[in-house]
């Protein structure tokens, strides 16, 4: 195959948008990459879907208003029987998903014994694959409902969804790594450390990042750490707890460090957003740490150590 994997997964992380449930969402790239060493380039091509994107679809072949909005589109063919708050989708717990051909540049919607093995691959990290329906077959849809109806998720109840992979990873970094030299590079600039960009993840690097968080806690903190670069009982007690929306130079080291670690957060820009999250969520469970999305002091002692 020409397309790269990472291609694969940025594509499959743009089209799933915001609002996946963390472990589908976790759990579909975990499927693109297992497909991937297989030989077959797979896409994901939906995820959460709002009330109103449902509307629109399910107007689509018939009269329909909802909230007071006009969705009939009665010009074209009904596409889904599911009025909004009837699909995972409006959930975050629903994926649709499609064969790419190997350069990347058609999508493939034949069902074939490659696409016959992704919904196998998927159904073996825990999801429910549309193609299995006795009554209305949906070979493209695979999602994850933990028991609950969509009465019980209007009501605000949150699925318990088991977290089946033993080590969800992105590629690891290694010697020359480009980004890796990035960040280096960063860690010289801002807080005056002198490793050498070697692209390296190696015990000068991970001082530096350490440097970096005993300034930063100290700056904003006022924490009076000995920037040392050392891990130690006070720099661990003072870290401050990172989660979505979190900002900053320490969100940053948080992104950098993952990397390094082999769990891609997306752009190194020091916002806490989706991908940082997944990439997260995926190192902590890897790591057999509390997967709350959240980190604390055992996700920095983890990666720091």
């Amino acid at each position: 195959m020409t397309i790269a994997l990472r291609t694969l997964l940025d594509r499959s992380v743009k089209k799933m948008g915001k609002g996946m449930n963390p472990v589908v969402k976790a759990s579909a790239l975990e499927m693109v990459e297992r497909a991937y060493t297989e030989g077959i380039a797979v896409q994901i091509s939906a995820g959460h879907r709002s009330m109103e994107e449902q509307a629109e679809l399910y107007g689509r072949g018939r009269a329909y208003s909802y909230n007071g909005k006009n969705y009939s589109n009665v010009a074209k063919s009904i596409v889904t029987n599911a009025k909004p708050g009837q699909s995972y989708h409006n959930y975050g717990l629903a994926i649709d998903f499609f064969i790419v051909s190997d350069d990347g540049k058609r999508a493939i919607w034949t069902v074939d014994s490659k696409w016959q093995r992704v919904a196998a691959i998927g159904k073996d990290l825990g999801f429910k694959w549309g193609g299995d329906w006795s009554s209305f077959k949906d070979y493209p849809h695979l999602e994850m409902t933990g028991g609950l109806s969509f009465t019980q998720l209007q009501a605000g109840k949150e699925p318990h969804l088991p977290f089946k992979l033993e080590k969800m990873e992105m590629p690891k970094t290694c010697k020359g790594d480009s980004l890796v030299i990035s960040i280096q590079k960063t860690l010289n600039s801002r807080y005056k450390t002198n490793i050498e960009g070697d692209g390296d993840y190696g015990p000068e690097t991970r001082s530096a990042l350490i440097k970096g968080l005993q300034t930063e806690l100290n700056q904003q903190y006022n924490k009076k750490l000995v920037v040392d670069g050392k891990w130690g009982p006070k720099t661990k007690s003072a870290t401050v707890a990172l989660k979505k929306g979190a900002a900053g130079n320490i969100t940053w080291i948080l992104q950098a460090a993952l990397y390094m670690k082999g769990f891609n957060p997306g752009a190194l820009d020091g916002d806490f957003g989706g991908n940082t999250e997944s990439a997260l969520f995926q190192y902590q469970k890897a790591s057999k740490i509390s997967a709350d999305n959240i980190a604390g002091q055992e996700t920095w002692n983890d990666l720091l150590a």
